[in-house]
């Protein structure tokens, strides 16, 4: 059975999970100036929407399991469209505190976006053939490509329209994505005996490490991603245009391409070195944009932050399967909630001591954000010894 279409698919899937976890950011200095939100308050929509991606990913494991991926791949689709129009319309339906209504979508589109990263990893990797080792890390690469087309669309888009209108737009993405992944063939995922049991999973040393690894490096992707627009405009004091286009786009130009890199030569290198150097990478640059004198060199720092973090992600998605194979999709629902977990954590640490320091204010949440590819050089370096003995 030919799965090109179905790898297809689960591309525009990751389109999916690039919306609704980058829409809201570019948003933020527009919503904090028309209704008044603080620091915390937008990057508490994040932090909301990374812990529900954590709910709906342990919740859905079993299920998923049980019934196959079909109905909630489909579903997921749908209800990232219902999250969306709620998200633009949330001004209209609540007047009064329209925050309200922000948080109330983005529980509902985060249900879809976790749905998404339960589902998409275990569809690819369930494909017959050695194709889908070059399809899994392209399907990471996809989350970049499609964050750049979220960006530029979207600051064009906001030229000529209002932000309630961009949004509404978007909600077509999901709507096809949704239709299309009824008609696509899915191949059977492990079956219940083969499967590795959760226990060995769960007292595993070496996952527990790849689990925390996961969480740094989603913590360090992450929270520059969410932050560079509005880094961009309060600290940086240049144009949204610029800091969007140039800064944000280039961040995701740079993970996208460090993403394909390694989906067509990553078989023959070593991905636990690569991911300590791009740890190390990755402080650098936290640093260099928080503390440098020069605007441009901090935005460049943003930008180049996404090539350095482009492997933090899905290499441990890489190591993970190497190491339990037979993994059924509670490993993976393990993975992405603690993906999820630095995803929220780490944005939210940047607005919380943002908020706390108002002479330095961002600049100073940039240097906290460094903290999560720190420690993530030491729990590779653990990851490694473990292994090694095992």
């Amino acid at each position: 059975m030919n799965y090109k279409r179905t790898i297809h698919a689960c591309y525009e899937g990751n389109l999916v999970g690039a919306l609704v976890c980058n829409l809201t950011p570019l948003l933020f200095v527009t919503l904090m100036t028309e209704y008044n939100l603080t620091f915390e308050m937008a990057g508490r929509l994040t932090l909301i929407n990374f812990f529900t991606q954590i709910v709906t990913d342990l919740a859905f494991s079993r299920p998923v399991d049980k019934y196959g991926p079909r109905p909630f791949v489909v579903a997921g689709h749908f209800i990232a469209a219902i999250g969306l129009a709620l998200f633009a319309l949330s001004p209209t339906l609540f007047p009064e505190f329209p925050y309200t209504g922000f948080v109330l979508a983005t529980i509902i589109f985060s249900c879809a976006s976790g749905l998404m990263e339960l589902l998409l990893s275990p569809i690819v990797q369930a494909i017959p053939g050695p194709e889908k080792v070059k399809a899994m890390s392209l399907l990471h690469s996809f989350y970049a490509w499609g964050f750049i087309l979220v960006v530029v669309l979207t600051t064009f888009l906001l030229t000529i329209l209002s932000w309630q209108k961009v949004v509404l737009l978007w909600t077509l993405v999901p709507l096809a994505g949704g239709i299309n992944f009824c008609f696509v063939p899915l191949a059977p995922m492990v079956d219940e005996q083969q499967r590795t049991k959760g226990k060995e999973l769960l007292t595993s040393p070496l996952l527990l490490l790849l689990v925390l690894g996961i969480l740094c490096g989603g913590a360090a992707e992450v929270s520059m991603s969410q932050w560079t627009s509005a880094f961009t405009e309060q600290a940086l004091h240049l144009p949204k245009a610029m800091g969007d286009l140039l800064g944000l786009c280039l961040f995701a130009a740079c993970l996208g391409t460090g993403r394909a890199i390694f989906g067509h030569l990553g078989e023959h290198w070593n991905v636990r070195r690569l991911m300590t150097f791009g740890s190390a990478l990755s402080v650098l640059c936290y640093l260099v944009a928080a503390l440098s004198p020069f605007p441009l060199l901090s935005l460049f720092a943003c930008a180049f932050c996404g090539f350095a973090t482009s492997l933090l992600w899905p290499g441990s998605i890489v190591l993970s399967t190497r190491v339990f194979p037979l993994a059924g999709a509670g490993m993976f629902a393990l993975l992405a909630a603690a993906g999820d977990s630095g995803a929220a954590l780490g944005p939210y640490l940047i607005g919380l001591v943002a908020d706390h320091a108002p002479v330095l204010q961002l600049r100073a949440g940039l240097i906290a954000g460094a903290i999560f590819p720190f420690i993530l050089i030491f729990l590779l370096l653990a990851q490694k010894r473990v292994e090694k003995n095992r």
